[in-house]
C-alpha cells in the first residue's frame, strides 16, 4: 500500500485505495501530495537527500527571463 491511501488512475481519473484502479486496470498515483508540517522531524533529512544545504544548489534554481522581471 503507498505512503497515502488516496489514489487517483493515470488513465482514466477514477479514485480508489488501491495503486491499480478498478475500472480500467491502470497505474494509480497518489491523489495529493504528502501533508507538511513546520514541525517535520525528518525534514533535516530530505534536505540531504536532495541536497539543499550544499554549496551551489541555489543557483541550479531557475530564473525569470530578464523581459518577465519587470
Amino acid at each position: 500500500m503507498a505512503r497515502q491511501q488516496m489514489q487517483k488512475c493515470k488513465e482514466c481519473g477514477e479514485y480508489s485505495l488501491s495503486t491499480t484502479c478498478p475500472t480500467c486496470g491502470g497505474i494509480a498515483q497518489a491523489a495529493a501530495p504528502m501533508k507538511w508540517s513546520p514541525e517535520d522531524k525528518r525534514a533535516h533529512l530530505r534536505r540531504k537527500l536532495e541536497g539543499v544545504e550544499e554549496d551551489g544548489w541555489a543557483q541550479t534554481l531557475p530564473t525569470l527571463a530578464s523581459s518577465e522581471e519587470e
